[in-house]
């Protein structure tokens, strides 16, 4: 195994639990809170109503998903990041997509290296097509907490 793909192992060990309890595990396609189809835990791509997955199937799909999610993190952070921190950008990015975070101001401050206002943007992100969501809220300070870890 390189070193790549132990540093992102890694880093998915941290966020998959995350990831997993904000999203929830649904064998089942149900649509989400703004009407967006979903199966698993929080996937969306390609996902129509009726269709069904498995343990294994959704396992896979989170993991790929997260891992591309944790993939863009680290193309697009310039400065190195402790494991915890990628974990949590990982899981905001897996929530709101890659192109929400490489044009956002939390992107900006953490490659400027104001970590702690870039954590702190994190709190920001808690509406979806304009409804502010209280699952996004939990959801946004638990990534905000496992962020400023060690600040």
């Amino acid at each position: 195994m390189s070193l790549k793909t132990r540093a992102l192992a890694g880093v998915l060990a941290i966020a998959v639990p995350l990831v997993g309890y904000f999203e929830g595990r649904s064998l089942l396609a149900y649509l989400d809170p703004v009407g967006i189809p979903t199966i698993c835990d929080g996937i969306t791509k390609g996902v129509e109503l009726g269709q069904t997955a498995s343990v294994a199937e959704c396992d896979a799909l989170l993991a790929a998903e997260l891992g591309a999610a944790i993939t863009s993190v680290d193309r697009l952070i310039q400065r190195p990041q402790p494991d915890t921190r990628r974990a949590a950008l990982g899981s905001f990015v897996f929530n709101v997509g890659a192109g929400a975070f490489s044009g956002s101001t939390l992107l900006r401050k953490l490659n400027a290296g104001d970590i702690a206002g870039a954590c702190a943007e994190l709190s920001r992100w808690v509406y979806a097509k304009g409804r502010k969501l209280a699952g996004l809220v939990k959801r946004r300070a638990a990534e905000r907490q496992l962020c400023e870890v060690g600040l």
